[in-house]
């Protein structure tokens, strides 16, 4: 096992959360017009079997240890093997002493085209581009195994987006939209780019403190978990000064902002109007919400 991931295990019990992945696939395929078509549901299920009886890690967990994540596929046309589609992938993780899941990721991709051979094989090597449906996801995946990590130890999820990394290299020549250095910071290079650029140090931080420092310790003490928050949006502020428009930060705030805003609406009272005005700069597509929170 990786030296680092021993040392996550170690010391820090609850991090196994990111070893081990327990995904839900959906597929929508009414737009082709021919959604009753077999393959569909097969795929479905290959795509179900794909994600969750690859060995994405060395660790071997029970299910309640499992990341909790969705990848939702809406095929928009199919013709001969070929498909088009958009892809939402979704992922959370548990809030230390309590019920509630935090959404980490909420990702639209809309360069998910693909072919696929009813009852094909879906194998994952990360070093060979077999097609754009398995290097998609496994890139997805290994993402969400970094994220995850990331908000549990400090630079915490570099391994598996190294292990991303790989996958874009392999799919660059091959694998079209998506995959190419074309500066689109939205694109699967462009996101595997930042994730492991020293220009994201402070938002990659910022995962840590938002939830370790923050969420997890929400239960026993809400004014510095809540102070933490406020510390970690703070951080992905300075860091948007460098990298205004980035993709990481409007993926963070896809799936922070109802939690955040629910956050500085509860108790205890704290200063956060200078906070709310960050917000309001940094994430200007969720004005209405931060009007909601009180200040």
């Amino acid at each position: 096992m990786n030296f680092k991931c021993v040392l996550l295990a170690i010391f820090f019990p609850f991090v196994v959360f990111s070893q081990a992945i327990e995904a839900e696939v959906f597929l929508d395929a009414q737009q082709t017009g021919r959604n009753q078509l077999s393959i569909f549901s097969t795929l479905e299920r290959d795509l179900s079997e794909f994600i969750n009886n690859t060995q994405w890690t060395d660790s071997n967990l029970k299910p309640h240890q499992k990341i909790k994540c969705s990848f939702n596929v809406i095929i928009q046309g199919y013709d001969s093997d070929n498909f088009q589609a958009t892809l939402q992938v979704q992922s959370s993780r548990p809030v230390f002493g309590s019920s509630m899941n935090s959404i980490l990721l909420n990702i639209k991709d809309n360069d998910f085209n693909f072919t696929y051979k009813e009852f094909e094989p879906l194998n994952y090597n990360p070093n060979v581009f077999n097609s754009n449906l398995i290097s998609t996801i496994s890139f997805y995946i290994y993402t969400i195994l970094g994220y995850d990590a990331d908000t549990f130890m400090e630079d915490g999820g570099t391994v598996f987006y190294e292990e991303a990394r790989k996958i874009v290299n392999a799919a660059g020549q091959r694998g079209g939209n998506g995959w190419a250095d074309s500066g689109a910071s939205q694109s699967r290079f462009g996101i595997n780019r930042d994730l492991l650029s020293g220009n994201f140090f402070n938002f990659r931080k910022a995962l840590y403190i938002y939830h370790r420092k923050g969420l997890d310790v929400m239960n026993q003490d809400v004014e510095t978990g809540k102070e933490n928050i406020l510390t970690a949006i703070n951080l992905i502020s300075e860091n948007s000064k460098s990298r205004p428009n980035a993709a990481l930060f409007r993926i963070f705030f896809d799936a922070k902002s109802d939690e955040i805003m629910q956050i500085l609406n509860g108790g205890p009272e704290m200063n956060i109007g200078s906070t709310v005005s960050t917000l309001n700069q940094i994430a200007p597509v969720h004005n209405r919400k931060w009007r909601m929170i009180a200040n």
